[in-house]
């Protein structure tokens, strides 16, 4: 006999034949520039989500139509395209899922593809690098020993002086990130890594120092697997939610590691931009020394929940004790055995509330409106495991996996995805809600019960990570006064519109932040901030969210009205995810690559 080997044919899944054959036309009539042929391989009613890579712009399409449309205005900018499987697709419920990889005349790209009877319902593709401008990372690291010998060569540390001699000073950095948060650390060590030169800045002594002199009570509510930053992941042993004094040693560490030009102790006093040469004059203030800079790119990265909203009651300037808004909180030391009057009942109210009780004080909620409630531990095991936990990493699902299929999901459609989360919080949680309602608490689950995400999306707003403070409310430990307004401000305490008085030595005014656009009308002008209108939400015409509909973070990561003005903030999460999106944005203009953008933003409102 002979010993043969007869291979065996290989067996392709239905799911892959009919991902195969979708991206096979796809990318048939993609190339062809028929933008007709594509739309007809998109059902009835789909969603089709681009970031940057087609639109160069964060954009998201619905139907056959909006596909046709975007196709139609795009297509000749970014042929070539080749789309292709990055793993086996899976399937489930009828829903076909497959990842992808692809690229584009201008760079390469993934995305996340759902097939429903043969036709997209909904698609996901981003950039993810410029050709010819790839980051120094894998096979393309730094060596950084230069081996050899040569005349006055500089050390790295040597380099690196004299680069913080200069920039700003003798060059000018193409980009200028105003804040020095998570968000601007962030962009910072995206923009290094892009080789774009940039100056971040910020008003505090160092980095971190944004979360060190909050209230000393402060954590993140979000679990370390949901916040980790690019390119250095929290280490192993990291709290699941980390205080906020170690974060901000986190940041401080990262902006050093990651080589980052951050300017402490420096603030921006005004800024204009110039139509003739494109670019932006911007005077700081650097320790004591005014210095104006020039860049290209203005970045505000000053945090959607930055600007304080100060509300202006009748009598405030007659009030003999403290005030002061809870982005000023100091903490609960010095309050012991005071009557503290807190306005507010969402993330910042209760933990300061729950600290001002630890230290002996005599703490009053005040309640004006309903908030949603969701206990942490629900939170993450309902609401966040599959995608941000231990046992995501151990199903496969990596960080840059859980971003991308939360950003696959289309916002139109999200809230369907989020309602069967919640009504099962709801559920496993009934008696604790019970007892919040029974203490006189007004609760909500959200305008159309879809919870906390959609909340945050929307609005940024009207939501507490349940960590504690909702027993100390259910027991009467922290005094609530709900459902009734302020009248007035009173030498002794606040007034209530029923006439009841709080007394206080201390109010705290727990009441949210305004628009990111208003840190452009202080910085720039009112006329800048109206031409760039409001930022954030979705335009879901839900409370604090007008309509009409806009399908994406309003002004969030992308280009504005305001030519070479953009908006970056958000949590740990959207900090990490969007910086990468805005870093090639900036990269591509700063090397000369046409950057078309499809949709530009429209303004609905002023703020």
């Amino acid at each position: 006999m002979n010993d043969m080997t007869i291979d065996k044919p290989i067996t392709v899944s239905a799911p892959q034949k009919a991902v195969e054959a979708w991206l096979d036309s796809f990318s048939q009539a993609l190339n062809a520039g028929d933008a007709e042929a594509a739309a007809r391989l998109f059902a009835p009613v789909s969603f089709w989500r681009d970031l940057i890579a087609f639109t160069w712009n964060i954009r998201t399409v619905e139907t056959p139509d909006g596909v046709r449309d975007m196709l139609a205005a795009t297509l000749d900018n970014v042929r070539p395209v080749s789309f292709a499987l990055a793993e086996p697709p899976t399937e489930s419920n009828g829903v076909i899922e497959a990842w992808l990889a692809f690229e584009t005349k201008i760079g390469r790209g993934e995305g996340l593809l759902r097939l429903q009877d043969g036709k997209a319902w909904t698609l996901l593709t981003t950039l993810a690098e410029l050709k010819g401008h790839e980051e120094p990372k894998g096979i393309r690291r730094p060596m950084g020993a230069e081996h050899g010998v040569r005349r006055g060569r500089q050390s790295w540390q040597e380099r690196r002086e004299e680069e913080a001699r200069t920039l700003g000073y003798e060059t000018q950095p193409y980009v200028l990130v105003v804040g020095g948060g998570q968000g601007g650390i962030a962009l910072g060590a995206r923009l290094r890594q892009l080789g774009v030169p940039a100056i971040v800045i910020d008003r505090h002594d160092r980095p971190g120092d944004q979360w060190r002199k909050r209230y000393k009570s402060l954590c993140l509510h979000d679990p370390v697997w949901y916040d980790h930053l690019p390119y250095i992941d929290f280490p192993a042993n990291w709290p699941v939610f980390a205080p906020k004094d170690k974060i901000g040693d986190w940041l401080e560490m990262y902006t050093k590691v990651m080589e980052i030009n951050y300017w402490t102790r420096t603030t921006a006093k005004s800024a204009a931009f110039d139509e003739a040469s494109g670019t932006w004059r911007v005077v700081v203030d650097r320790d004591g020394e005014e210095i104006e800079l020039r860049p290209t790119q203005l970045v505000l990265a000053t945090g959607m929940s930055g600007k304080p909203n100060i509300p202006q009651f009748k009598g405030m300037d007659r009030f003999r004790g403290e005030q002061h808004h809870s982005s000023r909180h100091p903490g609960p030391d010095a309050y012991a055995g005071k009557k503290v009057v807190v306005i507010g009942a969402n993330n910042s109210a209760h933990d300061i509330c729950a600290a001002l009780w630890e230290h002996g004080a005599d703490v009053t909620m005040v309640q004006r409106s309903s908030t949603h409630i969701v206990r942490s531990d629900s939170l993450m095991e309902i609401g966040l495991g599959e995608l941000y936990s231990e046992r995501a990493v151990a199903n496969g699902v990596t960080t840059r996996k859980a971003d991308m299929i939360f950003a696959s999901l289309p916002y139109r459609i999200m809230h369907e995805f989020q309602i069967p989360v919640y009504d099962a919080i709801r559920e496993k949680d009934a008696d604790f809600y019970a007892a919040l309602e029974k203490a006189g608490f007004m609760l909500d689950f959200g305008a159309d019960d879809s919870g906390l995400f959609m909340k945050y999306l929307r609005r940024g707003s009207g939501y507490y990570i349940d960590v504690g403070a909702c027993d100390l409310v259910i027991d009467g430990s922290i005094k609530l006064k709900s459902g009734v307004g302020v009248d007035e401000i009173t030498e002794t305490g606040v007034r209530m519109a029923d006439g009841e008085e709080l007394p206080a030595d201390l109010i705290v005014y727990a009441t949210g932040y305004g628009s990111m656009n208003g840190w452009a009308a202080d910085l720039i002008s009112q006329e800048v901030a109206d031409k760039v209108g409001k930022v954030w939400g979705l335009g879901s015409d839900t409370p604090k969210d007008p309509g009409p509909w806009e399908g994406e973070q309003r002004n969030m990561w992308k280009p504005t009205q305001q030519q070479n003005l953009w908006f970056h903030g958000g949590n740990l999460h959207q900090s990490r995810h969007y910086s990468l999106y805005l870093a090639l944005q900036l990269k591509a203009r700063q090397v000369g690559i046409p950057t078309p953008v499809y949709g530009l933003q429209e303004v609905h409102h002023l703020s």
